[in-house]
């Protein structure tokens, strides 16, 4: 299961640049504001379960990997 937390939590980790995109549209800074933070927090909640189980440094390697490929 905790390989499972890690690979949501990398996807999740690829929706908080995309909040930041939509926040730099003066039209649109709350909504992207919020869209970035909402996926932060999943992102953060999803890693910290993995890492109960997967060691920290091999899930935050895996994380920001599937997140910097996603973005």
């Amino acid at each position: 299961m905790s390989w499972i937390y890690l690979i949501l939590a990398g996807v999740f980790e690829i929706g908080w640049p995309v909040g930041l995109k939509i926040a730099q549209n003066s039209d649109t800074r709350w909504q992207g504001v919020a869209t970035a933070v909402f996926f932060m927090a999943i992102s953060g909640a999803l890693l910290w379960l993995a890492q109960k189980q997967i060691p920290i440094g091999t899930a935050y390697a895996i994380w920001t990997g599937i997140g910097a490929a996603g973005t």
